[in-house]
């Protein structure tokens, strides 16, 4: 049907020339505003995660020695694949939902089911604030206390 075969009867609505009935048509399916799909990488949600749980005090670090250790040499190198803000998080992302793992290292003297409670708090709201998803579970790991005396494992630069 050519636009000289119907005749505007309305907005989104058109009815053909010629016949008694007018067929409705809804043109653009709503608000703009939830037109399309959104889709949020894992990785995103792992940065905002590791951001958020960072700032909780108490928190040295993420991840494990061996990982830290390896993130740290990876940082360094040209081209390293993982941010180190997203070192020792893994997010599970579906479409409304998500669930994630934590491995952190805590200050010693701080009580450690305060801290795990204060980042568990600060991710769902900062996840949940900043994607709409719904943040199912947050479990933590504790891998290590990092002691007064203990010197970060970050390994000696090679050249100076």
């Amino acid at each position: 049907m050519s636009d000289m075969d119907s005749q505007r009867t309305g907005q989104g609505t058109t009815e053909p020339a010629g016949t008694d009935k007018a067929q409705t048509t809804r043109r653009g399916g709503g608000a703009p505003g939830t037109r399309g799909r959104t889709t949020i990488a894992d990785g995103v949600v792992e940065k905002i995660t590791g951001m958020a749980a960072r700032d909780v005090a108490g928190v040295h670090a993420m991840g494990s020695g061996m990982s830290r250790t390896f993130g740290a040499v990876r940082d360094r190198v040209p081209g390293g694949t993982k941010s180190g803000v997203t070192r020792g998080v893994k997010a599970e992302v579906g479409e409304t939902q998500t669930a994630l793992d934590l491995e952190i290292v805590v200050e010693y003297g701080v009580s450690i089911s305060d801290v795990a409670r204060d980042v568990r708090e600060n991710v769902v709201a900062a996840v949940e604030r900043m994607t709409g998803l719904e943040v199912v579970e947050v479990n933590i790991a504790v891998s290590d206390v990092k002691l007064p005396d203990e010197e970060d494992e970050e390994p000696e630069p090679r050249i100076k």
